[in-house]
């Protein structure tokens, strides 16, 4: 099934798949069309003051990973209900990262590292049979799709952030990244330093690769892509960048080095370059509110990465990213803040 998905050809046909209908399993939020321009209604904004709840937001950002224990507090209060009643799990997802998110032209349902941690979390909440509502999101409507009730939580490789925080709860992290450069081969692009100038640069609008590219420190420094004399191309999903490298209107990607393996795995022409620039924790995003249902995961997660070698998370790692993304031993420890 891998090997259907490799080379130009997979490319381009997970490009199609995230322009075309998708089936009853899978529905678009906000489907603007491959390369298309969000609306400006789409883009993440602040949480309202009705969302916030102080079992969710940490005094201090020191370690953004860390969150809720789910042995100091209710893991089945009104969130939890409110899914077991609805009968269903509607999860943002991502249908076109190659071993995170895809979906698979061999069955027509989507699979991946990401898809594996969600089927763990509807099967203990709702039982053996659980239903699942997968809505595509793209990288900068995650938030925007949790506040507004559109999904009960995001499960896309979304890096926990301080700034996120203040939008979003999170849990504990799952897997950990850092934001690197992917070239095709041949590219004087050497890593994140003045290799860079006059080069076009791509990364996701909403993405923390995006923020990194164009930071300025409240006015205080110019940011990285001006100092290195960059430009940057920002479309809606990190995918799309790699399309407009082969298509020669960009130079290089800068993206999380997970989601940039998956990539390279599609097109062998491409490749890593430096050094990660970042490290990025990844948590499943849900609404501001509703601690049991972060406790609730927290619970789902620590179960899930429990037992080495022969645990689900380990097994979800051997089958999806060791053979492009080797070198990891197992998940990322458990954080959870101390709490009054």
């Amino acid at each position: 099934m891998r090997a259907s998905w490799r080379g130009w050809g997979g490319v381009a046909a997970m490009a199609a798949a995230c322009a075309l209908a998708l089936t009853s399993a899978v529905a678009p939020l906000h489907d603007s069309g491959f390369g298309g321009r969000l609306t400006s209604a789409a883009r993440d904004t602040p949480v309202p003051a009705r969302y916030a709840s102080t079992h969710d937001a940490p005094k201090t950002c020191a370690h953004p990973e860390a969150s809720l224990d789910p042995a100091l507090g209710s893991t089945d209060g009104a969130a939890v209900r409110a899914i077991a009643k609805r009968g269903r799990l509607r999860v943002g997802v991502d249908q076109n990262s190659y071993l995170w998110g895809f979906l698979d032209p061999n069955t027509h349902q989507l699979a991946g590292f990401d898809i594996d941690i969600v089927k763990a979390i509807a099967k203990d909440i709702l039982g053996p049979d659980a239903k699942v509502q997968y809505l595509t999101v793209p990288t900068d409507q995650r938030i925007y799709a949790i506040q507004h009730d559109q999904v009960d939580m995001v499960v896309r490789t979304m890096s926990v952030t301080c700034e996120r925080l203040s939008q979003v709860a999170f849990s504990t992290a799952y897997f950990t990244a850092g934001q690197q450069l992917l070239v095709p081969e041949g590219s004087p692009v050497k890593g994140y330093d003045a290799t860079l100038r006059n080069k076009t640069v791509c990364a996701a609008r909403g993405s923390t690769g995006l923020a990194k590219l164009t930071d300025t420190g409240n006015g205080t420094r110019a940011s990285d892509a001006r100092r290195f004399g960059a430009r940057v191309l920002i479309v809606d999903n990190q995918l799309d960048c790699l399309v407009r490298v082969q298509l020669g209107q960009a130079d290089a990607v800068f993206t999380d080095n997970a989601l940039a393996a998956g990539q390279a795995a599609q097109d062998p022409l491409m490749h890593l370059v430096g050094e990660p620039v970042t490290q990025e924790p990844y948590g499943v995003a849900m609404k501001l509110g509703a601690p049991d249902l972060v406790r609730r995961v927290n619970r789902i997660l620590a179960g899930y990465e429990s037992g080495g070698t022969g645990s689900a998370w380990q097994k979800s790692y051997t089958t999806w990213l060791a053979q492009d993304l080797p070198g990891i031993t197992g998940p990322p420890a458990p954080v959870y803040r101390p709490e009054p």
